[in-house]
């Protein structure tokens, strides 16, 4: 079961429709800002181990999503698939990078960050969590929304 949290669907087009009638439109985290020529997209998708993703969700909430911001990495956007079976097992996200080579700097600053690993031990007290983790760094279109 996921979490709750503070920022939900009506809110949310409740600050989209504010800021289309003021005639402008709010920035979350920096993502419509102008951004580098060398900026990168970064796609993940985590499958947890059987009944193990209310854990993922949870490590992510308390304690990675801050992490990454520390380690310089923007949070996009989180996603659970609808259907089953994926929805029972897997977590896909997007992070943002200033470039290649800062997305490596930040992905062992991060692994190495005593924070980060007291946080996994913990979380991983009842059972390793993560089965696999694919990624895919892309680049965003000319006509995307998130140049």
């Amino acid at each position: 079961m996921l979490r709750k949290h503070w920022f939900t669907p009506t809110l949310g087009l409740a600050i989209f429709a504010s800021g289309v009638i003021s005639g402008s439109f709010i920035q979350f985290n920096g993502v419509a800002a102008a951004q580098s020529p060398d900026r990168v997209f970064e796609l993940r998708t985590y499958t947890t181990h059987p009944g193990r993703l209310d854990a993922l969700h949870a490590r992510f909430e308390d304690h990675t999503i801050a992490l990454f911001e520390r380690h310089g990495m923007t949070n996009i956007a989180y996603f659970v698939p609808q259907d089953a079976p994926l929805a029972e097992n897997t977590l896909i996200y997007v992070l943002a990078h200033d470039s290649r080579e800062a997305a490596k700097a930040s992905w062992a600053a991060f692994q190495a960050d005593p924070d980060w690993q007291k946080a996994r031990k913990a979380s991983e007290s009842d059972g390793p969590i993560v089965d696999k983790v694919e990624n895919v760094f892309m680049d965003a279109t000319d006509y995307s929304m998130m140049k």
